[in-house]
């Protein structure tokens, strides 16, 4: 079975993006800042440094495919001008490393499976505009800058001869973290909390479903350029949030609205990407042949809750 070098392999969707790779049967080495070892003899760790753009060539040479997930937290911590520019960088001087090093060394890759997300995209115009698909232009803010210079930092693979797939991932729900554990927090205390007036469009993602896009992208010689990972029925916030409400409290909770303000108070300017509608078409991937699993937020719930 073929090797997959995972940049980011240690996060949330890392994690468990190895794991399924595992079970396929590929051998899977991590990039990882520090020295790790593994019982499974198909998991191994290698040494990177984005900061220092330093690789460990012996893994490199070894992989026949990358799957590159690096970033820092986009809501991780607060929003600050220093802050933003970790979050850019950190995307930007990874695919910077993987473009140097299939430059500069001999290897055997046959494609580059790269993250993206789908703040490229700005905002929905009203409840009437239609999805967006991938051919529309990034917007003109953080995260659509972010995106626009993250994707340009890979692009040259394609110039040194290899497969390129950019998957620009949606609002990822998962039991281990991300914004369903966020969404679930006040409902230890009975309440469902609903950003803002709730109507804002949430283009989410099942993590096994966004996992096995990553895996498709990776065996499918057709595929090329950018795809949305997200499930065919995006829903508002308040939909998201009720579902799971009913799922762990029953009839047994109480709906409460966050006002915007005291949302900006709280997180800053990351506000304006939880209270941001957007809705994002997946056409194109579902041509590439992807099936999803869970299509609705509620197969999604019941299955992660």
């Amino acid at each position: 079975m073929p090797t997959i070098l995972i940049g980011g392999g240690s996060g949330l969707i890392g994690r468990k993006l190895s794991s399924m790779l595992l079970e396929k049967g590929y051998d899977v080495i991590i990039l990882s800042r520090k020295t790790k070892t593994s019982s499974n003899p198909k998991l191994s760790y290698a040494l990177w440094n984005t900061d220092n753009q330093a690789m460990d060539i012996n893994a490199f040479a070894k992989s026949d495919y990358i799957i590159n997930l690096a970033g820092e937290g986009v809501a991780d911590k607060r929003w600050s001008k220093k802050r933003k520019k970790i979050i850019e960088e950190s995307r930007i001087k990874s695919c910077g490393l993987i473009v140097n090093t299939l430059r500069n060394n001999a290897n055997k890759i046959k494609a580059v499976i790269n993250a993206s997300a789908i703040g490229w995209y700005g905002k929905d115009e009203n409840n009437t505009s239609p999805a967006f698909t991938e051919d529309a232009p990034p917007a003109n803010d953080f995260f659509g800058e972010t995106c626009r210079k993250w994707e340009a930092a890979i692009d040259p693979v394609t110039a040194l001869g290899k497969r390129l797939v950019k998957i620009r991932v949606g609002m990822v729900l998962s039991k281990e973290a991300g914004a369903l554990q966020e969404f679930a927090k006040p409902l230890r205390f009975g309440f469902a909390a609903v950003l803002g007036n709730g109507k804002q469009i949430q283009s989410w993602i099942h993590i096994d479903d966004l996992c096995r896009i990553f895996i498709h992208a990776l065996e499918n010689e057709s595929l090329s350029g950018a795809y949305n990972a997200v499930a065919p029925r995006p829903v508002d916030n308040k939909t998201l949030v009720t579902t799971l409400a009913k799922k762990v409290k029953g009839s047994f909770y109480i709906p409460v609205y966050i006002p915007s303000f005291l949302l900006k108070l709280a997180v800053g300017e990351l506000s304006a990407e939880l209270l941001k509608s957007i809705t994002v078409s997946n056409t194109r991937i579902k041509d590439a042949g992807f099936q999803f699993i869970f299509p609705s937020a509620e197969a999604a719930v019941n299955d992660l809750v």
